[in-house]
């Protein structure tokens, strides 16, 4: 059966392990990072806290190997906790180098933002000419239609000025119609078998086309 001393030496391996291979992760995410810088500050938040995690494990393998009784497990011990150290201390170099090329990105990003920003004020300024020219076109059309329906209302109005003389024919119809009607009576009380054909008259009067 295995010490506790010995188990908890193999654990704090197995974490220092875990943590080593957490933060290169986490190195390479800021690598391949393009930005935003909030998504950098948030990815150096997670190595520093791995770091942390990291440091400690390798604290407490080298107290368990200053507490070993012989001293080659000691001494064994003792250089595992310096190379952990310096694999940590590699990753940080690793880590600080990330973050520069990181920089660089979202600093070119930024700047060819920019410069895209330019062509889009230069695409506005298109877009507002060609606006206006869509305008004045527009304007144009609708003056053109406002001239041609005032033209159409002034041709109406004469219209209706050249029918005036003969918006009283109606009256004249109406007026032979009683007229007609007077004689047709006096015609029925004369001559009853005529009074047929004045009614023909009549009617045809009233299906005649009013065009005078």
């Amino acid at each position: 059966m295995a010490a506790p001393q010995d188990v908890h030496v193999r654990i704090c391996n197995q974490e220092i392990v875990k943590f080593d291979l957490e933060v290169k992760a986490l190195i390479q995410d800021i690598r391949d990072c393009s930005g935003p810088l909030s998504a950098l500050t948030e990815l150096n938040t997670k190595v520093k806290e791995k770091f942390q995690h990291l440091r400690r494990r390798i604290q407490e393998l080298e107290q368990s190997a200053k507490e070993q009784d012989k001293e080659s497990e000691k001494q064994i011990l003792l250089q595992e906790v310096e190379n952990h150290k310096k694999q940590m201390l590699s990753n940080q170099t690793s880590w600080r180098k990330a973050n520069l090329t990181c920089k660089i990105a979202i600093d070119n990003l930024e700047k060819a933002e920019l410069l895209q920003g330019g062509d889009l004020l230069r695409q506005r300024k298109t877009t507002k000419e060609s606006l206006a020219q869509t305008s004045s076109a527009i304007t144009e059309s609708l003056m053109g239609i406002s001239r041609m329906m005032s033209q159409q209302v002034q041709q109406s109005e004469e219209a209706m000025q050249t029918l005036d003389p003969f918006q009283n024919r109606p009256v004249c119809v109406l007026q032979l119609h009683s007229v007609l009607g007077t004689q047709d009576r006096r015609m029925r009380f004369h001559q009853p078998r005529g009074a047929h054909s004045l009614l023909e008259t009549e009617l045809e009067l009233d299906s005649y086309p009013r065009r005078w």
